[in-house]
């Protein structure tokens, strides 16, 4: 029986053998390009007069990444579930010299997110950027998760990030113009981290995503950004205040950081990195829009991390290959 494998659009119905071959020749194509800066893909070089959309855009990385495209000259939408942060975002635009529209949203409802696009367009005629922000956190050992804590979680991190590529991704192919999707994965869709289970899951799930749709979209002209921060400067470790009462737990609250972890992470990010601010990230967003590049990492000193994991994979192969051998199969 012939296998058929499918990691991309383009490989239907192809053997898998194939298909991989076209995912490493279109991966290391992309990576000559953006290092010899021959890539011909400049869709959104200018930015100003452009539309985005910005789910969590009224605080935090949102709120930072609102700014940065704003300053760029781009309309945005500020998309929020939290009343007092949208009225704040509000109250801060309408003094400006720029085009903002804010919108209550709840990213884990279909119907909100359908609704908060028909009156993007509806605002602005077209959309050309999305960036899917919107995140929870909840902390706490593995083994004391409950089924709100996932749902929660889940709901937010993933599912929120796909009712944001159903609800926008044929409006921004539809004017022809070319865009770039943001979706905020973390350090933590890289590495796993003790007392982050949940959160590790819901943003390794958006890296995956992440790199699976950027050959998807490249083929409409549209642009792909995975967003990987470390430890900024938000409000996320309170993020429990926006937890629907049906998904609240009683000690829900408490376990923000989760037990033990709070120490641990702030211990490792004072040794390795200044706490970075938000606006840092959202000028390094906006560069990753203009220039097309792909991984948006803020916190050099995790490269280590990272590069550890890959070699221990890439041992794992080794091992493997030569139990094969040994075995002959």
């Amino acid at each position: 029986m012939k296998m058929y494998g499918c990691c991309q659009t383009r490989c239907r119905r192809v053997p898998i053998s194939m298909s991989l071959k076209w995912c490493i020749t279109q991966r290391g194509d992309r990576s000559r390009d953006a290092k010899s800066g021959n890539d011909e893909r400049k869709t959104m070089k200018q930015v100003a007069g452009k539309v985005a959309f910005v789910t969590g855009g009224a605080s935090g990385l949102g709120l930072a990444m609102t700014r940065s495209l704003t300053g760029a000259g781009m309309k945005v939408v500020i998309a929020d579930i939290e009343d007092s942060a949208l009225a704040a975002a509000a109250e801060e635009f309408s003094d400006s010299n720029t085009e903002v529209l804010t919108i209550k949203t709840d990213v884990t409802d279909r119907d909100s997110m359908a609704d908060a696009a028909t009156k993007t367009i509806e605002a602005f005629g077209k959309v050309h950027v999305l960036c899917n922000n919107a995140g929870v956190f909840v902390g706490g050992s593995v083994a004391d998760m409950t089924y709100k804590d996932w749902d929660w979680v889940m709901n937010v991190n993933v599912q929120g990030v796909i009712n944001g590529m159903v609800a926008f991704v044929d409006l921004i192919k539809s004017h022809g113009e070319g865009g770039h999707i943001v979706n905020t994965a973390s350090i933590a869709g890289h590495i796993g981290i003790p007392g982050m289970s949940v959160y590790n899951m819901s943003k390794f799930a958006v890296q995956g995503l992440s790199e699976a749709m950027r050959a998807d979209l490249a083929q409409h002209n549209i642009g792909s950004s995975v967003l990987c921060p470390g430890i900024v400067a938000t409000n996320i470790f309170s993020s429990d205040r926006n937890r629907p009462d049906d998904l609240k737990e009683k000690d829900s609250g408490a376990r923000q950081l989760g037990a033990g972890m709070a120490s641990d992470i702030g211990e490792r990010a004072a040794i390795m990195d200044n706490i970075l601010q938000p606006t840092v990230i959202g000028d390094m967003v906006l560069d990753a829009i203009v220039n097309d590049v792909f991984y948006i990492f803020s916190h050099p000193s995790f490269k280590e991390m990272v590069g550890a994991r890959g070699e221990e994979i890439a041992a794992a192969f080794d091992r493997w290959a030569a139990f094969r051998v040994e075995h002959n199969i």
